[in-house]
């Protein structure tokens, strides 16, 4: 749904949707919503949650990065925007290293740089149809937002991870529903008070109905997927999270490549490969290294 909203044009007017960094916002409230109803339906009356106010530091830094990450779609195409957010491994290990003391082995690190190698060779060349698709081609700037959103993404993660390790019995349900309430509330002063952002967003769904439909479907995917991603992080680690996510993104890129039309240059295959073979053998040390008895997990 981001590769449709940010490349279709709506009505006779052919117009683009402008209002990529808003989805965030609207997505945010949306999910608050679901997760507040199913934690009143089936974890009411738990006392041994975390306080609400646990979450308002995650949620800046996930109210700033995806929005970056949205943005980055007027700049660069959706397989390259999804590449390049696929090394977020890589903030993840050196913002829980930094911040939290964690260490992590030098095959991760090896993998992490056999993928940002990857990115770094997919980068160099663009098919020029796929380029005609973006509102305002400018790889450099796409690629710099990228990085912005994997660097908060980086700090979300390890700063969640470490909500887990104070509160034991805080649940993914609750982290769900009050990290979103945070970011929703976060994105009001941008949405109606430092723009006019919602209310142009509003004015062209309703102008454009099949635009309404992208974006609530976009909010539905978000609060189904979301309850997922929650549970992961709050059962094995964000970094188990990402490598999960990060390898249902190359589905997505062959899925953008089938659909969309977004053909990739032979040079950018191999690049795709490089980036999930990290990730292919990253995956195989943890589940490995998970197995042995006594192993101390890293996030």
């Amino acid at each position: 749904m981001q590769e449709t909203l940010s490349t279709k044009r709506f009505g006779p007017e052919l117009k683009r949707f402008t209002h990529l960094p808003a989805l965030n916002g609207v997505q945010s409230w949306a999910c608050f919503v679901w997760a507040y109803v199913l934690l009143k339906i089936f974890e009411k009356g738990h006392s041994k949650m975390p306080p609400i106010t646990a979450y308002w530091k995650p949620a800046v830094s996930n109210s700033i990065g995806p929005a970056c990450g949205m943005q980055a779609l007027k700049y660069i195409s959706y397989p390259a925007q999804v590449l390049a957010k696929s090394s977020k491994m890589i903030p993840v290990m050196l913002v829980g290293t930094v911040l939290h003391g964690k260490s992590y082995s030098v095959v991760e690190y090896t993998c992490c740089s056999l993928i940002s190698a990857g990115i770094s060779l997919f980068a160099l060349r663009s098919s020029t149809k796929v380029t005609s698709k973006l509102a305002h081609p400018n790889a450099p700037l796409g690629y710099f937002l990228c990085f912005v959103n994997l660097t908060l993404d980086g700090y979300t993660n390890a700063a969640q991870d470490e909500i887990h390790r104070k509160h034991e019995g805080g649940s993914a349900l609750h982290m769900m529903c009050w990290m979103n309430f945070w970011c929703g509330l976060f994105y009001v002063p941008f949405l109606f008070g430092l723009t006019n952002t919602g209310r142009e967003l509003l004015a062209f769904c309703i102008q454009y109905p099949e635009a309404g439909r992208d974006v609530l479907l976009f909010c539905l995917c978000g609060a189904v997927g979301q309850l997922f991603i929650f549970h992961t992080i709050r059962r094995f680690g964000s970094l188990i999270n990402t490598l999960i996510t990060t390898t249902r993104k190359f589905f997505n890129i062959l899925l953008s490549v089938l659909w969309s039309g977004n053909p990739l240059l032979g040079q950018q295959w191999v690049a795709v490969a490089m980036v999930f073979g990290g990730l292919l053998a990253s995956s195989v040390y943890k589940s490995r290294r998970h197995a042995i008895p006594g192993k101390t997990k890293h996030a």
